[in-house]
């Protein structure tokens, strides 16, 4: 499925984790990845509301908290830097879908990161 939202079809995720050599762009590709499922989930479900929102935002966080070990494997790690980045980008897909009422620090509440 192709995001359909215009904005968020011209966006480019994760664009500084990409910029900055410390981040392994084939794992930073697998964060980029996981946004766009987040995208494609949010049209297809269409949440009516915040509660639903966060429950596909928490699932996309999980999965960041899955490439934690991948980033340390590749001799780098989630840090403040990438945090605020990843956090950054879910707030982009919230407000674009119309949630911009969402708390960003409950975008992102099951992170481990």
């Amino acid at each position: 499925m192709a995001i359909t939202n215009e904005r968020m079809r011209r966006h480019a995720f994760l664009r500084g984790l990409y910029e900055d050599g410390h981040f392994p762009d084939h794992v930073v590709d697998k964060g980029r990845a996981v946004l766009i499922r987040l995208c494609e989930s949010i049209e297809a479900q269409q949440p009516a509301g915040l509660a639903e929102l966060y429950v596909l935002t928490h699932a996309a966080t999980e999965e960041f908290n899955a490439l934690e070990a991948e980033f340390e494997a590749a001799g780098s790690e989630i840090e403040t830097v990438a945090r605020e980045e990843i956090a950054e980008d879910f707030w982009s897909v919230a407000t674009a879908y119309g949630f911009t009422e969402a708390d960003a620090e409950e975008l992102v509440a099951t992170r481990e990161w």
